[in-house]
This record gives structure tokens, C-alpha cells and sequence, in this order.
């Protein structure tokens, strides 16, 4: 989880300053709210319980202070279950690209899957995505599901994802 984290903070930062210099090119949160859908495969990193995972989010559109809230619940094919909600960051580059860095505590609960050692767990998250022009995308995500050593048996799982962001103007 610390790797993760250092990434996202480095590729933050790097945005930032990127941002800084070709404002032209890079925005950040310009991206609407949205109603989002993911399919992924749970703990292909550690390979102990592997299982399909899905995902359905709510992203919010409006930020504060750069960040924008988001909540979300994920199931895998094994009975776990894991809800948050949180905080994330779009960058975005030449209007279609989309980088994505999110982070949220939550609740899980293993059913027939993996023992990740406590209820709570934080889900950290990287994704890049193509935005469309009606502002729908598909990004691939990278996550990290970890309770932060609050328990001593901490093994965590990583998740490999593919997403689809429906605009929330489109729905409604």
C-alpha cells in the first residue's frame, strides 16, 4: 500500500507542476459526475483466493479543495463484499485522457473469499482512462485493499479493473 500511495502522491505532484507549465494541456476535475461500472480480477497479485470482482460507483462532479467525493461497492464471484466512499483526483491530459487517483475507507466482509484481517479496509486506486467526446469514458484501474495494519493479520489484495463512466447528464 505504500508503494501505491508514494506512486499516486509522485504522479500528483507531477501534475501539479506539469500543470503549471502547460495549463493549455492539463486540467484538473474537469471531468462530470458519474455513474460508474467495473469488472476486475480480485488478488491477481498474490494469487491466494482469486475471484472476479464488480464494481459499481457514484462519482461526484464538483470538487473541493481538488478533491471530489466518491462512493462506491464492490462484490467478488466469492461472497466478499466491501463498500466506502472517499476521495479522488482527475488530471486530464489533451481533453481525453484521464488519470484518476482515489483513496476511501470502508467496510468488508470476506463471505467464501479472502480473509483480508479486519472489517475495515482503505481501498487506494490509480486509473487511466479515455474520455469520449459526451464525456463517457473507459479507464483500467489498479487498486490496493488494505486495513493499514490495524490488525496484525494484514495480507491485502490488489485488483486489476475495467471501467466504464456513464456521464450523470446522460442518465437523467
Amino acid at each position: 500500500m505504500r508503494r501505491l500511495a508514494l506512486v499516486a502522491a509522485l504522479f500528483c505532484l507531477a501534475a501539479f507542476s506539469f500543470n503549471q507549465r502547460a495549463s493549455a494541456q492539463v486540467t484538473l476535475n474537469e471531468t462530470p459526475a458519474v455513474f460508474s461500472a467495473a469488472v476486475g480480477w480480485f488478488d491477481l497479485v498474490q494469487d491466494d483466493d482469486q475471484a472476479v470482482d464488480f464494481r459499481l460507483e457514484y462519482r461526484h462532479g464538483e470538487d473541493f479543495l481538488f478533491l471530489k467525493p466518491w462512493g462506491g461497492v464492490e462484490v467478488t464471484t466469492d461472497g466478499s463484499v466491501w463498500g466506502g466512499i472517499g476521495v479522488l483526483v482527475d488530471v486530464v491530459f489533451f481533453e481525453d485522457i484521464v488519470v484518476t487517483a482515489s483513496i476511501a475507507p470502508g467496510l468488508y466482509e470476506e463471505g467464501d473469499g479472502k480473509d483480508l484481517g479486519s472489517t475495515f479496509e482503505i481501498r487506494s486506486q490509480i486509473e487511466l482512462g479515455y474520455q469520449f467526446e459526451n464525456l463517457s469514458r473507459v479507464s483500467l484501474g489498479f487498486s490496493h485493499i488494505s486495513n493499514a495494519s490495524v490488525d496484525d493479520d494484514n495480507p491485502g489484495a490488489e485488483v486489476l479493473s475495467l471501467y466504464y463512466h456513464l456521464p450523470l447528464d446522460a442518465v437523467f
